[in-house]
């Protein structure tokens, strides 16, 4: 039977920047099917911790209402949440409702 090795519970993970640029703390870091929130500044070719679970406010689409429940993507391009999958990273669920107009929303990453 195979074996694991247990390293850390998951909340956080270790993550090395290998963009073109610094990554600064609280920055939102794309991982390819989610996405991670910096704990602290990341030089490039460094090493720094990335929260990979939690409930965090973002910057949102503001031309559309999110429900509870309801699957939502970061764009990379914009810098906010959004409803539509195409070309963007799934985010994680809204975990409270947004108004159309509203420029923020609460989310459940992980």
């Amino acid at each position: 039977m195979a074996k694991g090795t247990f390293i850390q519970k998951g909340e956080r993970i270790d993550y090395t920047n290998s963009t073109s640029g610094a990554i600064g703390y609280k920055d939102i870091i794309p991982l390819v099917t989610r996405i991670g929130i910096a704990q602290e500044d990341i030089a490039i070719g460094a090493t720094g911790t990335v929260a990979v679970t939690g409930v965090i406010e973002l910057p949102a689409d503001n031309t559309a209402a999110f429900a509870v429940g309801e699957q939502l993507y970061w764009d990379s391009t914009n810098n906010k949440l959004t409803k539509t999958a195409n070309s963007n990273i799934p985010a994680g669920w809204c975990t409270e409702p947004k108004a159309t107009s509203s420029v923020t929303a609460k989310l459940k990453i992980g």
